[in-house]
C-alpha cells in the first residue's frame, strides 16, 4: 500500500508540479484547497500534464481547509504519512502592515504542524524560501549564502520577514513541542519553470514584468533561482531520505542578475521592448516611494546574494537545471496565455 502525502496550498504554483510527481512515484494524495470548487480544476490540470485520469481518480483526494481557521485540520491530516506544507502568501506589493503578511504565514505554519502533531503524523516537509536565508549587506566578496545562514528580520522586508519568522516557529516548535516530529524546511530562490495549468500566481511576477517593457531600466538586483520541477524534487527527495530530518536544504540551481535576466528574455524576443539597462540606486529607491511592487527590492540593491544549492545536490541527489532554460520556458508559457 502507498505512501498518502499530504500538501497544503494544492491549487498553488510549487504544490501541482509537487502532486505532479508524487503521484508519478506511486505516491496518493491530500490535497488542501480553499473552496471543494477548485478541486476539478486541479484534477483537470494534472491529467493534461500527463498524469493518468485512473491514477488522478484513485490516488488524488482534496479537502476544504483555511490556514486562518482550526477547523478541519486534526481531521484532514489523519490516517497520512508525511505532511509537506506549500502553503503561504505571497505578495506582488509590500503591504502597508506587515503583520497582515507575517501572521498568517507564522500562524499557518503552526496550525499545519499541531494538526500534524494531534493526527500523529511525524514526518514534515516545509516549503520555506532563500529570503529566510540571505542578509545584507552581502558576504564580504559575494561569497554565497548557505543554510547555515539566517535573514535578519530587523531588516527584512515584509514577505523575507514573514518566510523566516514562519520557518523558526516551525523549528522551535519541533524543538520544544513536538520532538517526536521529524522535520525538514526546502528553501527555493525565484522558481522559475512552466506551470501546470492556466494559474500560477505572483511567482512568475518578475519575468512577466521583465518582457512587459513596463519599464525603462531593471533595477540593480538579482537573484538566486531554480526550476519549479527541482522544487518539487527536493521535497520528494527530502522525504525519501530519512536522514536530511533537522535539515535545512537551499534549492537553487544558479544566480541571474536582473539585468542578464533581461538580456536573456531580449535576445529570444529581440522585437519587445525589454530594458536591459540597469537603473541608479538612488532612482530605484526615489521609484519605490510611488511604487509598491519596487519598495520591496530597496534593500537589495547593490547587494549580490547568491544561494549555494550543493547541499541539495550533495545529500539529496539533485541535478538541478540550467536557470536560464527555465527562464525562457517561463516567458513562453507566458506569451502563449496572452500575458505579455
Amino acid at each position: 500500500m502507498s505512501q498518502t502525502i499530504f500538501v497544503t496550498g494544492a491549487t498553488g504554483y510549487v504544490a501541482k508540479h509537487l502532486i505532479f510527481q508524487l503521484l508519478e512515484k506511486g505516491y496518493a494524495v491530500r490535497g488542501s484547497v480553499r473552496s471543494m470548487d477548485s478541486e476539478g480544476a486541479l484534477k483537470s490540470d494534472l491529467i493534461a500534464a500527463g498524469i493518468p485520469e485512473q491514477t488522478v481518480t484513485e490516488k488524488l483526494s482534496c479537502v476544504e481547509l483555511d490556514l486562518g481557521h482550526d477547523m478541519g485540520w486534526d481531521t484532514a491530516l489523519t490516517g497520512v504519512d508525511a505532511l509537506m506544507h506549500t502553503a503561504s502568501p505571497f505578495p506582488l506589493d509590500v503591504p502597508k502592515d506587515e503583520e497582515t503578511l507575517i501572521r498568517p504565514a507564522v500562524d499557518g505554519t503552526l496550525r499545519a504542524l499541531k494538526a500534524a502533531q494531534n493526527a500523529g503524523v511525524n514526518r514534515v516537509i516545509l516549503t520555506s524560501s532563500t529570503v529566510a536565508i540571505v542578509s545584507y549587506p552581502q558576504k564580504p566578496g559575494g561569497a554565497a549564502f548557505d543554510e547555515t545562514d539566517w535573514a535578519d528580520t530587523k531588516t527584512s522586508a515584509a514577505y523575507p520577514k514573514s518566510k523566516t519568522l514562519a520557518e523558526r516557529a516551525a523549528w522551535d516548535f519541533v524543538a520544544n513541542e513536538a520532538p517526536e516530529i521529524a522535520l525538514t524546511t526546502v528553501n527555493p530562490g525565484l522558481v522559475l519553470g512552466q506551470p501546470i495549468g492556466q494559474r500560477y500566481g505572483a511567482s512568475l511576477a518578475v519575468v512577466e514584468r521583465a518582457l512587459s517593457g513596463k519599464d525603462p531600466m531593471v533595477p540593480n538586483v538579482g537573484f538566486p533561482c531554480v526550476d519549479v520541477r527541482d522544487v518539487a524534487a527536493s521535497h520528494i527527495a527530502a522525504l525519501e531520505h530519512p536522514e536530511s530530518a533537522g535539515e535545512r536544504f537551499a534549492s537553487c540551481g544558479g544566480y541571474l542578475e536582473f539585468s542578464e535576466l533581461a538580456a536573456i528574455l531580449k535576445a529570444q524576443y529581440p522585437d519587445r521592448k525589454i530594458a536591459t539597462r540597469v537603473a541608479p540606486n538612488l532612482m530605484m529607491r526615489i521609484l519605490a516611494l510611488f511604487d509598491p511592487t519596487i519598495r520591496g527590492i530597496v534593500p537589495a540593491l547593490g547587494q549580490r546574494a547568491e544561494v549555494s544549492g550543493a547541499k541539495a545536490q550533495a545529500q539529496l541527489g539533485i541535478q538541478f537545471r540550467n536557470v536560464s532554460d527555465s527562464l525562457l520556458e517561463t516567458a513562453a508559457f507566458l506569451q502563449k496565455q496572452d500575458r505579455i
